[in-house]
């Protein structure tokens, strides 16, 4: 398995946080491209940043979602709908 922190992660975030009736923008889902359902536990705790040129939102991974790898991220700011889809860094 290749360590998980010693090269440049990065993930895509696939929406907000939602319920039946209400979405939260300041959580995320974000999948990573290489870390796999068992490892992605291990992630709790770091920080992501999202960029979009000049602004930059900072958020600090708070736990899994489901059993396939998905991180929920706690944004400080709502982050902005143009963010779903687009690319987070990984900061450690």
């Amino acid at each position: 398995m290749v360590n998980i922190l010693s090269q440049k992660t990065i993930g895509r975030i696939t929406n907000y946080r939602i319920g039946p009736k209400s979405q939260q923008p300041k959580e995320c889902l974000i999948i990573f491209n290489n870390i796999n359902a068992a490892s992605a536990g291990k992630l709790i705790g770091q920080k992501v940043i999202w960029t979009d040129g000049k602004n930059r939102f900072t958020g600090k991974i708070a736990g899994l979602h489901g059993r396939n790898g998905t991180v929920r991220v706690k944004f400080a700011h709502p982050v902005p709908g143009q963010a779903i889809g687009t690319v987070v860094e990984l900061v450690n």
